[in-house]
């Protein structure tokens, strides 16, 4: 009997000294302030953000037989080093392919995304057409990408892009699925003007000189409408053009990629580049919702 007790004193003696241990070390390892599992990349810098990034990239093509729009390429990093990486699909203008826009889908690539520039059904397709293929084309990633595709992409981390119609087919197909993680639209053009509906985190990148979808009547409602989003922002491309999605412009690059960076990546690390406003002579307007 006294053997016994003696145990069972010792027992709760070392279970007592084990939790003394245990629950700080446990703090240790996942404090209520740990940084975002999805950092992908060095530190960022002003001059990095304006620059290509890090990751050495690979490229897959997908046929256009497939269903639901007209194959593209996929250009997304080559190692695997530091865990998968999150996705956005680009949709093309009008008229365009995907091949148009190599230079800012190589750009985001690089600094640590799966991105895959699509060709639509036909290349007169309207925006909400495109937005429904720029969705179909996110269940391709999903679903159907190649093995090494998909060894390297976080399927739950997608979102949605595209240039004129390609962004006006953004906007629809944010609207359309509030379960993609964040939209960037570039120089969107759309006869719809409001958006009350779309949820999730939208960019809108316009271009001051745009004669095609002009701020005035395209991006900067567009903008003003998406009442609705978790967060928003427009910056304007000083003295841009319609075409400088077709471009490698590093104002649009740098608002592309700190977009997906904060958004898709939950990298806080970025919030910097959005907030407060950046003071540059290249960008004519910046206007963003930001957080406290």
């Amino acid at each position: 009997m006294l053997e016994s007790h003696l145990l069972r004193s010792l027992s709760v003696r070392i279970a007592a000294v084990a939790a003394a241990v245990t629950l700080p070390l446990f703090g240790l390892v996942a404090p209520a302030d740990a940084e975002s599992p999805y950092e992908r990349g060095p530190d960022p810098t002003s001059a990095g953000v304006l620059d290509n990034g890090t990751f050495s990239l690979s490229t897959a093509s997908v046929s256009s037989l497939v269903t639901g729009f007209g194959g593209g390429t996929i250009y997304y990093p080559t190692s695997t080093s530091e865990g998968t990486y999150g996705g956005v699909v680009l949709a093309p203008g009008f008229t365009a392919t995907s091949s148009a826009y190599s230079s800012i889908a190589r750009r985001v690539a690089s600094h640590g995304f799966v991105v895959f520039a699509i060709d639509t059904d036909t290349i007169y397709d309207q925006p909400d057409s495109r937005g429904s293929q720029i969705l179909a084309a996110v269940d391709y990633l999903k679903e159907d990408a190649s093995s090494a595709v998909a060894s390297r992409l976080d399927e739950t981390r997608i979102a949605v892009s595209g240039h004129s119609m390609g962004g006006g087919g953004t906007l629809a197909a944010a609207n359309q699925d509030s379960s993609v993680k964040a939209a960037v639209a570039l120089q969107p053009w759309h006869t719809d003007k409001t958006w009350p509906g779309i949820q999730v985190p939208t960019m809108i990148i316009g271009a001051e000189l745009d004669t095609i979808a002009p701020v005035s009547s395209h991006s900067i409602p567009f903008y003003t409408s998406a009442t609705g989003a978790r967060e928003k922002a427009y910056g304007e491309i000083n003295n841009g053009d319609h075409l400088i999605a077709n471009t490698d412009d590093d104002w649009q690059g740098r608002l592309f990629v700190t977009w997906l960076k904060r958004y898709v990546d939950d990298d806080t690390r970025y919030s910097q580049f959005l907030c407060p406003a950046p003071s540059s002579i290249n960008l004519s307007d910046y206007r963003n919702t930001c957080p406290d």
